[in-house]
């Protein structure tokens, strides 16, 4: 009797590593095919930056990027090797400090106390928990642009959802989303819409109604969605997009327990969670009014682990345990970072950005004003993939782009909401965004998977501001 033949091996989807390395060969290869090309650079005063002059485009000698170039980008990612000025490097330390910091509050045992506490206190009212925290994370991107700091929330975020009888795929949708859908629709947000409009050359209140409508709507469609998830995922876990890591999921984030399982919720842990609590508003004031970025918030939240490491007693040896293990932890996502960032240090190095630039300006030529505002949408949406960064994007495109709608009859404003927008959906998902990639990696979902998720909601989305900006085109 012959065996029966084997089944053949499902194709597995490549890791966030392997999809970013695979995008840094790409740019690389363009940079043989694409013509490099260059406009020249004002320093702006206002802004603080250099941003290319309208119709000073020329070619340039091109600088392919070769097999020493697609070796050293991940490495780039993080530092230029040449000048040695930092890149990704602060982002991925803070990430490392914050894991040892999260690993020396866990270590005392006062999140499990939290969260049994949190779950008991909202027994059956658990789903309120989505619109309130989704609405914060809004509100932060928003007004200041919220990105990298929210990596901070997912270690205490995910652990309550699961325990609330949700899964992870929730867990990170709620900040993800969240601030991302704020950044979408950025009102006051100095890092995109005001340098934008700085950069467009009108004041950044002209659309400000218009974007109020995108985010009030896209919240809501947001928070619907998820909301519509979550509660299938309540009911019936093998719904779950995870479904398949439910267990390990569990025995990651809740270090084994169960929001079921009594932990005593002394004070000192409670002292500790409102040091816990206290850290995360400091920072909070700290990049939104006090100016700091990484190396303050990595300090914060070092001399933090130090505070609570001494209220709970752990002992030198026990607390620098407990802070090295907590770092390991975050690893990956610090990795992933520098990769994601090597991708635009590939392209930037190859000359691509501007050619890319300034043919889609020429393709914007001779087009009606309600499909050259549209047209603009796709364009920045594409620009997107290769300037992750919502001021960067502003500072290349917009003294470009802006007074072309002079020549289409659409209002500047407009053209600046259409750059936000597409730049804050297609952050939702972008492979070459640091902030994706380094979320999916804390809360273990593979990158597909996330697609799979993310994707209608975006289509829903891109069809909700394509309509809105079609109105602001008519009411003019």
């Amino acid at each position: 009797m012959s065996d029966s033949p084997k089944p053949a091996p499902r194709f597995k989807f490549p890791t966030a590593y392997t999809i970013l390395f695979g995008l840094i060969v790409i740019v690389a290869g363009l940079t043989w095919i694409v013509p490099a090309g260059e406009y020249d650079q004002v320093f702006n005063e206002t802004l603080g930056k250099e941003v290319p002059v309208p119709g000073t485009y020329k070619e340039v000698a091109p600088n392919p990027q070769g097999f020493g170039a697609v070796i050293l980008a991940p490495i780039a990612g993080f530092y230029d090797p040449v000048s040695y000025e930092a890149n990704a490097i602060d982002v991925a330390l803070f990430v490392l400090v914050l894991g040892g910091f999260i690993g020396v509050v866990a270590k005392t045992g006062a999140i499990s106390a939290g969260i049994t506490g949190t779950m008991r206190a909202l027994r059956g009212r658990e789903k309120w928990m989505i619109p309130i925290l989704m609405s914060l994370f809004a509100a932060g991107g928003t007004t200041y642009g919220m990105a990298e700091e929210t990596l901070a929330f997912y270690t205490i975020v995910i652990p309550i959802m699961i325990a609330a009888g949700y899964d992870t795929m929730t867990g990170v949708a709620i900040i993800l989303i969240g601030a991302a859908m704020g950044v979408l629709g950025s009102t006051v947000n100095a890092f995109a819409t005001v340098i934008a409009a700085d950069a467009a050359g009108i004041p950044f209140t002209e659309g400000i109604v218009l974007r109020l409508v995108i985010l009030g709507v896209g919240w809501l469609i947001c928070v619907a969605y998820v909301m519509r998830y979550a509660e299938r995922v309540r009911r019936d876990p093998s719904k779950s997009i995870v479904a398949d890591r439910k267990e390990a999921n569990e025995v990651h984030f809740l270090k084994g327990g169960s929001a079921s399982e009594a932990v005593e919720f002394t004070l000192r842990r409670k002292i500790i969670l409102l040091i816990f609590a206290g850290t995360f508003a400091v920072m909070v004031w700290g990049v939104a009014a006090g100016g700091w970025w990484m190396a303050e918030m990595s300090g914060l939240f070092l001399v933090s682990a130090i505070l609570v490491g001494v209220i709970d007693r752990l002992g030198e040896e026990g607390f620098t345990t407990a802070f090295v293990e907590g770092a390991k932890e975050l690893l990956g996502v610090a990795l992933i970072i520098g990769v994601a960032r090597g991708i635009v240090v590939v392209m930037d190095a190859g000359h691509l950005t501007d050619t890319i630039l300034f043919h889609s300006a020429q393709a914007m030529d001779g087009l009606s004003p309600v499909v050259f505002i549209n047209t603009m949408y796709w364009l920045e949406v594409a620009l997107s993939f290769f300037v992750p960064s919502s001021s960067g994007l502003a500072v290349l495109t917009m003294p470009i782009m802006a007074p072309l709608a002079d020549f289409a009859g659409v209002g500047r404003d407009l053209v600046v909401t259409a750059y936000q927008s597409a730049n804050g959906l297609v952050n939702f998902f972008n492979p070459t965004f640091a902030v994706v990639m380094g979320a999916l990696a804390i809360g273990r979902i593979p990158y597909e998977r996330w697609l799979r998720f993310v994707l209608p909601l975006c289509g829903v989305l891109t069809v909700m501001i394509m309509a809105t900006l079609s109105l602001g085109v008519a009411i003019g």
